[in-house]
């Protein structure tokens, strides 16, 4: 992964006029060369400098966010599976957000899409995904494409111990009420037995 992303910083380096396009499909394809968006960003912070790299980042992260809006339903099982992860890490009807995903999308280690299907799950419509994705990805952008660099010269306890405080924020906005479904409080005789 490592000498992937040298390879396409040097290449970069070299397109004057494509690279702001060229890296804008980088956060596209992203995905696809398991890289992580917080080095992209970063790399966008280098490369264009903290304003244009977080204008390029912002847009990079809006598209990715709004390709997986409209492939995800044509992927039943890529739905299937992020719905599967998302009930393993958080309550089955427990429900993100905005702020919260924005808070978490700043965590190294959580998967970018798995948060865009929080998203997902929150939204009415396309407009409404859109504007929720917008305001989750624009603290991404901006911290790691500006302070970026800073962040990458934590050590391993240190960015832990800042991942751990991101964490500990999303706990304390979260919404302060539950909802218990009437089907799972009261369980019949033959569904406790299974």
């Amino acid at each position: 992964m490592g000498e992937t992303s040298s390879t396409i910083l040097q290449w970069l380096e070299h397109q004057e006029s494509l690279a702001p396009l060229l890296f804008i499909a980088i956060h596209l394809l992203r995905p696809l060369l398991f890289l992580p968006v917080m080095l992209v960003c970063i790399t966008g912070g280098v490369l264009f400098g903290p304003i244009a790299g977080t204008a390029y980042s912002v847009v990079g992260t809006m598209l990715s966010s709004l390709l997986f809006y409209r492939t995800i339903r044509l992927l039943p099982s890529g739905f299937d599976r992020l719905k599967g992860l998302k009930e393993k890490w958080l309550n089955k009807h427990a429900r993100l957000s905005v702020q919260q995903v924005a808070i978490l999308r700043l965590v190294p280690f959580i998967h970018f899409h798995l948060l865009s299907y929080c998203l997902l799950e929150i939204s009415s419509d396309f407009k409404s995904y859109t504007k929720s994705s917008l305001f989750a990805n624009l603290p991404l952008a901006v911290v790691y494409t500006s302070v970026g660099q800073w962040l990458s010269l934590f050590s391993i306890p240190a960015m832990i111990l800042f991942s751990a405080g991101l964490i500990a924020v999303c706990f304390f906005i979260r919404k302060k009420c539950e909802v218990v479904l009437w089907s799972d409080f009261f369980q019949t005789p033959s569904s406790r037995a299974g």
